[in-house]
Order: structure tokens, then C-alpha cells, then sequence
């Protein structure tokens, strides 16, 4: 598209010269990345559970295709329509995740899924994105309007849905939503000692998890100890980092992902080390590490809160998830099924963070004006 004029007015071409090309390279790379170690990882995983071997592979492509149009299409749009967006589908996400608690499967003692014509979905993931946007303005219409409850209904808002995610149950999607309304919390302004006890009741939380939880319990016991417990797939995650040293065994001849059973979803950066090496893993790193340096030095000088804010929670979820992803795979963190951002298998997640990335392409382009305006 270098070839459209500055001087052309469509809606292409605006799109074009204001939107960060250098992000959405970046996002390109992950995309690209992750249908190369999807097709690798994921013919094992496919065939143990008797089906087709590239059955994930083609699973992955449906959805990354509506991914894509999410990414696009949101991004075309300003921050009026990207709240209002939220704000209707935030309802409908809500709604989704009573459904899945009481009517979805059961997998592994947790109802986080809802069927929707043969496509298992995974509503919190949606919660994510919609909440970091819809918290965003209620704080910045606070600071903007002294007397409007902001604050009071964007920690409303965050209990409904963090006390769904726990009855579902899943700490760690709690924990990563938990960290953006918390870094949102801290950049609108609050008193430090506000802050103080959130931090306070934040680590309440997770003692009595520790306490309380035995599948929590297991996992910390386990990561402060490996002796204790089954710590099978941590084992073949660290053999498969070894394996591959620092130039890699070459695409599809890694042989740890054969036993791995998680290796397309909650272990693909080890797919990753082994069969391209340390080198493409540390990669990997810096491109997620870019995009968030790269996006916090486009709102640096924003003034507009909401800007600041939404774009700020967004990063939180996407740094943090992948951070979580990595460190599990490395033994550094206790092990969390969490997926690689546009790079694990997973549609839920994938069209959650075609959402997120549409949403931050908004928020971080060339702009002249802010949401926060009288006529809304």
C-alpha cells in the first residue's frame, strides 16, 4: 500500500498513513510464526487424539481468517466507536460466561466453553480486551467530570467478571485481568495507599488460593519443588530447550513435541527452541517486547487519559500472558495452561487478541482528537 498518496482521502489511505505500519509487521511475524509451529506441533497432538493430522492446523486457519477481519476492521474504526463496541459486547461476553459455568463441559474440573456450532469457545477470553477498553473510560470520564462514579463502576465492573472467572475456575486469566485493572488503578492517579491495599488484597488473594485450592496448590508445590508431584510436561519442555541448543534440530525434526501433549498450546515456545533453536525463541521475545515498547512510545506524550489507560491494560494482557507462556515453559513461573499470544493453538484466544490488536491499533495511531468529548 506504499504506493497511496498522502494526498488521497479514502478511507484506505487514511487508515494507511495513520495506522503503526511497524506493529502491524510485527504482528504479521507472530501470525506467520505461529502457523509455521502450529503445523509442526500439532500433527502429534492431532493423531494421539485420533484425528486427521492437520486437523488443528485447519482449525487454526478458520479462525484466523475471522482474526484477521477483527484486526482490520476494528482498526478502521475511531475511539467513539471502539467503546461503543465494547460496550455492547461486553453484555453479551457476560452473558456467554454465566452460559459456559452452567451449561458449558466439563474439562478437567473447569466450565470455561460454550458450543457454537461445532466451535468450542471460550467467552472470558473476549472479557479481556472489552473490559480494559469500557474500565478505561469509566476512570477517564471520572477524572474528566468530578461526580461521575468512574471508579465505583469500573470496580464493578471488574468484580462481576473476575468473580465469573474464578467460578469458572481459572486463576491465572483472574491474575492477568487482576494486573491490568490494577496498573489502571495506578496510572489514573489514585492515592498510594488506595493502591497499597489493592497490592494487599491482591496477595490475600493469592495466599488463600495457595491455601485453599488444591490444583493451585499442586502447581506452586511442584515449581518450588520439582521432586513433588507429576511434573511430566515441564521435564519434556526443559529436554526440548536442551535438545535444541542454540541453532535448533530443523522444522518438524524436533522429537520431544511426540511426547509432549500440550506442545501446540501451552508448550509451542518449546516447539519453538527445539526445532529453530534458542536463537528464534530469543526472537520471539524481542518482537513481543518490541510491540510493547513500540506502542507505549506512540501514547508517551498522549494527554488524553483513556488513550493512556486502555492502551496500557491492553499491553498488560498481552506482555503478561506471554510472559507466563514463556516462564512456564522454563521452569520460572509454576506451570499455567496459558496461551502464546497469535502463536499458540487456541480460537478463543486468537480472535481475543485479533480484538485486543485491532483495539491498540486504534488507540496508538496518528490522531487529532481524543474520545472524552461532550457529546458522548
Amino acid at each position: 500500500m506504499t504506493h497511496l498518496p498522502r494526498t488521497d482521502r479514502s478511507i484506505l489511505s487514511n487508515w494507511w498513513w495513520a495506522i503503526d505500519r511497524l506493529t502491524l509487521f510485527a504482528l504479521a511475524v507472530l501470525i506467520v510464526a505461529g502457523i509455521m509451529l502450529v503445523s509442526s506441533a500439532s500433527p502429534p497432538a492431532a493423531e494421539r487424539a485420533g484425528l486427521a493430522p492437520f486437523y488443528y492446523v485447519h482449525r487454526q486457519l478458520i479462525f484466523l481468517i475471522p482474526t484477521i477481519a477483527f484486526i482490520f476492521i476494528i482498526s478502521l474504526v475511531n475511539e467513539k466507536t471502539l467503546w461503543r463496541i465494547s460496550l455492547v459486547a461486553m453484555p453479551v461476553t457476560i452473558a456467554m460466561m454465566i452460559a459456559a459455568i452452567f451449561f458449558g463441559p466439563e474439562v478437567n474440573g473447569a466450565r470455561r466453553w460454550i458450543t457454537l456450532h461445532g466451535m468450542s469457545i471460550q467467552p472470558s477470553e473476549f472479557a479481556k480486551p472489552f473490559f480494559a477498553i469500557i474500565s478505561a473510560w469509566l476512570i477517564a470520564k471520572a477524572r474528566q467530570k468530578p461526580g461521575f462514579p468512574g471508579y465505583q463502576l469500573s470496580l464493578g465492573l471488574f468484580l462481576v467478571i473476575i468473580s465469573l472467572m474464578l467460578m469458572e475456575p481459572d486463576l491465572g486469566m483472574s491474575f492477568v485481568l487482576a494486573c491490568m485493572w490494577g496498573v489502571q488503578m495506578f496510572l489514573s492517579g489514585l492515592p498510594i495507599i488506595v493502591i497499597a491495599g489493592l497490592v494487599s488484597i491482591g496477595i490475600v488473594g493469592l495466599f488463600c488460593a495457595y491455601l485453599f485450592s488444591p490444583h493451585v496448590t499442586s502447581r506452586v508445590d511442584r515449581f518450588l519443588d520439582p521432586a513433588v508431584g507429576n511434573n511430566y510436561q515441564v521435564k519434556k519442555s526443559l529436554q526440548a530447550f536442551s535438545h535444541g541448543g542454540f541453532w535448533g534440530t530443523g522444522p518438524d525434526h524436533g522429537i520431544i513435541k511426540l511426547t509432549l501433549p500440550d506442545a501446540h498450546e501451552d508448550f509451542i515456545f518449546a516447539v519453538a527452541a527445539e526445532e529453530f533453536g534458542m536463537i528464534t525463541a530469543v526472537l520471539l521475545i524481542l518482537v513481543y517486547a518490541f510491540v510493547i515498547i513500540r506502542s507505549v512510545s506512540r501514547i508517551y506524550r498522549n494527554e488524553d487519559m483513556f488513550v493512556v489507560l486502555a492502551t496500557t491494560a491492553l499491553l498488560v494482557q498481552f506482555g503478561l500472558q506471554s510472559l507466563i507462556h514463556m516462564g512456564s515453559s522454563l521452569q520460572l513461573l509454576p506451570a499455567k495452561g496459558m496461551t502464546l499470544p497469535f502463536i499458540s493453538y487456541g480460537g478463543s484466544s486468537l480472535l481475543s487478541f485479533g480484538i485486543a490488536f485491532g483495539a491498540l491499533l486504534v488507540l496508538t495511531r496518528k490522531r487529532k482528537t481524543g474520545l472524552l468529548h461532550d457529546d458522548i
